[in-house]
């Protein structure tokens, strides 16, 4: 039984101002919903289920994650995201607003420790420290203690079932699922919030997390080179597409020269050597062994270390085969077995003015180039 995630994203924003919804916008060269289905993603959540306004449902998200129309309230939106959910084998969820980019994995990490201890709920909070007024006409009319105040913050984890009849016996109307499911009886554990974890609402905000992402942020870049000279056969594999030819690459693996690039580009930018050092071609267990084997394990080796795949580029440098034709597809593959979005990779193809082995026709070169970023 795992833990799931919700991400509310169905909403407009209209107080943050742009010509798009505030989920949509670009944050420090990203769209903020990106970052924050970066940090649901590196906690492990899984399923993640995004619920979409109507018109945002063919807008682009990672591979995997489950697409969920909205309703027109918060609390219909995450009745519909609940419903995608199969408490079979979903134990808990956490339910997380899509306008928190900059949530800490710590933050997260306790509210899923708090539900596996036993507890029926778990948010988190931050002790109210100003003082408190009542206002009028802009003037202050009152004070009001502030002593047990919390700032509310998500994501606001639960146990699937009982928050699924709570939302069912709810009127509707709730300012957030913690008073739900309150109101079915659920105690809810508060859990450490932090200061970084803002809700993006208005214009300025966008400034002040673009800043907390930047100031975290451990960018690194990573380049791949590999070669491959022909041989006898009657195709190649590149970039995880088996390509008719006159020839075949040799290798002790399948010689996929692209997909080797784009692996050793993801090792480099992690400081972890190459295929060589985590795959050696002595030992007789990888002969012929499709290269997908290699690129999965840099990219679970990429996420064990906290770092989510940003993009990839990869140049093919040959005279023959025509790449064209099959980058698509290329794109394709490796964003399927990368957990990326096509868009974040780019496949493409150059020759070397029939100069050098290349341009003798002798072989194929790859480079590539990898981009991990970790928030």
């Amino acid at each position: 039984m795992g833990n799931a995630a919700i991400i509310v994203a169905a909403g407009r924003g209209s107080r943050a101002g742009g010509d798009l919804p505030k989920q949509w916008q670009p944050l420090a060269g990203r769209r903020v919903a990106d970052w924050t289905l970066d940090a649901m993603l590196r906690a492990g959540l899984s399923p993640i289920v995004v619920v979409l306004h109507p018109d945002d449902m063919e807008l682009p998200l990672p591979a995997g994650v489950v697409r969920v129309a909205g309703g027109a309230t918060r609390d219909a939106s995450v009745r519909a995201g609940l419903a995608a959910l199969d408490p079979a084998v979903t134990a808990n969820v956490l339910i997380h607003d899509v306008a928190r980019p900059c949530v800490p994995a710590t933050v997260i990490a306790e509210v899923v420790a708090a539900l596996e201890a036993g507890a029926e709920a778990a948010a988190p909070g931050l002790p109210v420290t100003d003082a408190l007024w009542y206002g009028d006409a802009g003037h202050v009319t009152g004070t009001a203690p502030r002593d047990g105040l919390f700032r509310a913050q998500t994501p606001q984890g639960f146990r699937l079932q009982p928050l699924l009849a709570a939302h069912a016996a709810h009127p509707g109307g709730a300012a957030d699922d913690v008073e739900v499911a309150r109101a079915a009886g659920i105690r809810v554990a508060i859990t450490p919030g932090s200061e970084d974890n803002l809700k993006i609402t208005h214009p300025g905000d966008f400034a002040r997390a673009e800043a907390i992402l930047r100031g975290t942020m451990d960018i690194r870049l990573g380049n791949g080179y590999d070669v491959h000279a022909f041989t006898e056969g009657d195709h190649v594999w590149l970039c995880g597409v088996k390509i008719p030819h006159d020839a075949a690459l040799l290798g002790h693996s399948d010689a996929d020269v692209g997909m080797h690039a784009v692996t050793d580009a993801i090792y480099g930018a992690l400081a972890e050597g190459d295929i060589g050092r985590h795959f050696p071609p002595s030992d007789p267990q990888w002969k012929g062994a499709a290269s997908h084997i290699f690129l999965e394990h840099a990219v679970k080796l990429a996420a064990e270390k906290g770092f989510a795949i940003s993009n990839v580029d990869c140049t093919l440098v040959c005279e023959a085969p025509k790449v064209g034709p099959h980058a698509a597809a290329m794109q394709a593959r490796m964003a399927e077995i990368m957990g990326l979005d096509p868009a974040r990779i780019s496949v493409k193809a150059t020759t070397s003015e029939r100069l050098g082995f290349t341009g003798r026709k002798e072989g194929i070169a790859s480079i590539a180039t990898a981009c991990l970023i970790k928030a």
